[in-house]
């Protein structure tokens, strides 16, 4: 695999183009803290030719049957199957993530085109379908719109996956795409338009510019020609893009950040438990918007499990991604960095104890320890906010309401695990608790079926399953007289 790469053109109208801008910036491999290409930055006259390229697309893409559309999508799956281990290996190199996650990040993307795919299909029968009226003298019929040119923004802790996520249903909506990857992860994005091109898609229906927010991010917020928006990454950048398309009253999709709390309780195998927590935290470094970072534990076996949990995290092997053996990687870029150790001196500096970790690892990179902090009062910032990185903070509990107190106080409530042995518990905690998606017992398992999406400061709409479908399209509803 090359370490240079040269990213100086963005994809629009199915050919590769010159930016109209100069700047640029380096490709970073987290693991070394070196260059390993250059990504030349989009600003708004490249996004304005993009959106005008995707308007002209969408006259006739939008009329495609979903039979059509699915066929490509079905392309796009199998050409991800085929083409894994590359794609994995240069996410890895750029995210830093082990191989075998960025494996894992392959095979959900595929499943999601292919998803999709099926949806589209499905999409054509669903045209036209009569609505049961109290009115008798008239009939009713409804009729499902793809929604215009979409401005899809992504982050970074998940490359080709949140893209796929959003991608494949705005093209089995019948929607036409202009797509801006993260410019920290640029290089398995761009991967998507050779894909696009060696299955044929027509020229227009996807384009990719890629820059920063202020360059390419809000050009593509504000552009008339956009019809919605969907972005994901983070609260204050979230806002921003909300307040944005207020003003032109867009349509807009946030998926933002999360305080996830993992609850564990007093009849829980501590072994399994602690298994469950550290794969919560510091599986793809903690940099995940679902991260169970709030561990609540039953005071009876918090004792056992801490220990456990202690042993895990002190076992997790942090390196490069292409090491043998290792499970967690480093994080992704030196802002995110600076962020993480900012946290964990701030919870040094607040005397909270540590379990273990606590520091920055003494080798090049963004490498730091699995850190662990108990008895984190719940008016502590670490307890709060977002760290997004593999800060861990725990607090006991005594009852099951209690638990679902502590739980329930936060600002987000995007997802939660419950850990225990007793099922009828587990349903009612988890009907209890505020939060979008919530594991029993098992890892943090995400399917193309199922939704994703979070209540409170966590986001607005829904991705995945039938709902990322829907956010792509626009009601139509034909009422008349009955002859």
């Amino acid at each position: 695999m090359s370490n240079t790469h040269t990213l100086n053109e963005h994809f629009i109208g199915g050919e590769w183009v010159a930016s109209a801008n100069a700047a640029t910036l380096p490709i970073i491999n987290p693991a070394t803290a070196e260059s390993i290409g250059t990504l030349t930055l989009g600003n708004a006259a490249d996004v304005d030719r993009a959106v005008r390229t995707a308007r002209n697309a969408f006259a006739s893409w939008s009329k495609t049957s979903g039979k059509e559309r699915a066929s490509y999508l079905r392309a796009i799956a199998q050409q991800i199957r085929d083409q894994a281990e590359s794609l994995a290996r240069l996410s890895s190199l750029n995210n830093g993530k082990p191989l075998g996650e960025s494996r894992m990040d392959m095979s959900d993307a595929a499943a999601t085109y292919e998803y999709y795919a099926t949806l589209a299909e499905q999409l054509d029968a669903r045209q036209g379908v009569s609505v049961p009226l109290q009115a008798s003298e008239f009939a009713s019929t409804t009729y499902l719109e793809p929604a215009g040119v979409v401005g899809l923004i992504v982050p970074w802790n998940f490359p080709f996956v949140t893209t796929a996520w959003k991608v494949a249903p705005a093209l089995a909506a019948g929607c036409t795409v202009v797509l801006k990857p993260s410019e920290i992860t640029p290089l398995v994005e761009f991967e998507l338009a050779n894909i696009a091109r060696t299955i044929g898609l027509p020229p227009g229906v996807l384009n990719i510019v890629a820059g920063d927010g202020a360059g390419v991010g809000a050009p593509l917020v504000d552009h008339p020609e956009v019809a919605k928006i969907s972005f994901t990454g983070s609260n204050r950048v979230g806002e921003r893009v909300m307040q944005s398309a207020a003003r032109r009253i867009a349509n807009v999709s946030l998926e933002l950040g999360g305080k996830s709390p993992i609850l564990v309780f007093e009849d829980a195998d501590p072994q399994q438990a602690a298994e469950l927590i550290a794969a919560g935290i510091f599986f793809n470094c903690g940099q995940m918007c679902s991260a169970t970072s709030r561990l609540l534990v039953h005071r009876d076996v918090a004792q056992s499990v801490l220990e456990r949990l202690k042993a895990v995290a002190e076992a997790t092997l942090v390196g490069d991604a292409f090491s043998e053996g290792v499970t967690m990687g480093p994080l992704t870029s030196a802002n995110q960095l600076q962020t993480v150790c900012g946290y964990i001196e701030r919870g040094l500096a607040e005397g909270l104890k540590l379990l273990t970790g606590g520091a920055r690892l003494p080798r090049p990179g963004y490498f730091v320890e699995p850190t662990i902090f108990l008895d984190v009062p719940s008016s502590s910032a670490l307890w709060r906010e977002e760290i997004f990185g593999p800060v861990l903070c725990v607090r006991t509990f005594a009852t099951e309401q209690e638990a679902l107190e502590l739980a329930n106080d936060s600002d987000f409530g995007l997802a939660a695990t419950i850990v225990t042995a007793d099922m009828e518990r587990a349903r009612r905690v988890a009907r209890g608790l505020q939060a979008g998606h919530i594991w029993i017992n098992g890892p943090q398992a995400v399917f193309p079926e199922t939704s994703w999406g979070g209540f409170k400061r966590s986001g607005l709409g829904r991705e995945l399953g039938p709902w990322g479908l829907q956010a792509f399209l626009e009601v139509k509803q034909v009422t008349q007289p009955v002859q």
